[in-house]
């Protein structure tokens, strides 16, 4: 087979990655994937549209904005053909990592939209993610942790999140908008009685080929 034209099919496999800073005492950042330039001057709390990449294995490595020396962090993260990725900055600027979170990964539920929870709250606790009558949506999750997407009526919610161990609400989620046959994480970002302030970011996956 031709080289030359092996690789022109391959070209034309692609997946897609969006890019989310949610480290709460970092400086705006740029991020490299094999050490090109793909996210330029990322600020807290703000991520990308997904970027339509090719389907291959990459060293994604994060620098603060307008340098290229002493990296903050790297990974690596293969990427499949049509896969889909959300690529975290989490933790704190003295124990940053790197979350490669694949999202829009199970098949749509007809009439319902699909939500699922994404702790990225460093200095929280263990939460649980209710409505306001205490039905639980999602439960105990930790930092770090992403739960498994779940089927909701189209409709708008307020959202509550409270602390596992004793119930206390400790952030409220007015107006959270869901629509059917579209999937969405809710992240919850920043810092507990610090600033910035504990954030929920209502995000919606998928929905880019």
């Amino acid at each position: 087979m031709d080289s030359n034209n092996e690789m022109g099919r391959t070209d034309r496999f692609y997946g897609y990655v969006s890019v989310m800073h949610a480290v709460p005492d970092a400086p705006n950042v740029d991020i490299y994937a094999n050490d090109n330039l793909i996210v330029r001057n990322l600020a807290y709390g703000k991520y990308t549209a997904y970027l339509r990449i090719p389907a291959q294995t990459y060293e994604l490595t994060v620098y603060v904005a307008g340098t290229k020396t002493n990296p903050v962090i790297s990974r690596m993260l293969t990427l499949g053909r049509n896969e889909i990725f959300t690529v975290a900055a989490a933790g704190t600027l003295d124990s940053i990592e790197l979350l490669a979170i694949q999202d829009a990964d199970v098949p749509r539920v007809q009439d319902q939209a699909l939500v699922r929870f994404v702790h990225l709250s460093p200095n929280a606790p263990a939460v649980d993610i209710t409505l306001p009558d205490g039905n639980v949506l999602f439960e105990d999750i930790s930092f770090g942790e992403v739960t498994e997407y779940i089927p909701v009526n189209d409709m708008i919610y307020t959202l509550q999140v409270r602390v596992a161990a004793d119930d206390t609400v400790v952030l409220t989620v007015p107006r959270v908008d869901v629509r059917d046959n579209n999937y969405y994480s809710i992240y919850a970002i920043g810092l507990v009685g610090e600033h910035p302030g504990l954030e929920a970011l209502l995000v919606r996956d998928g929905n880019v080929r």
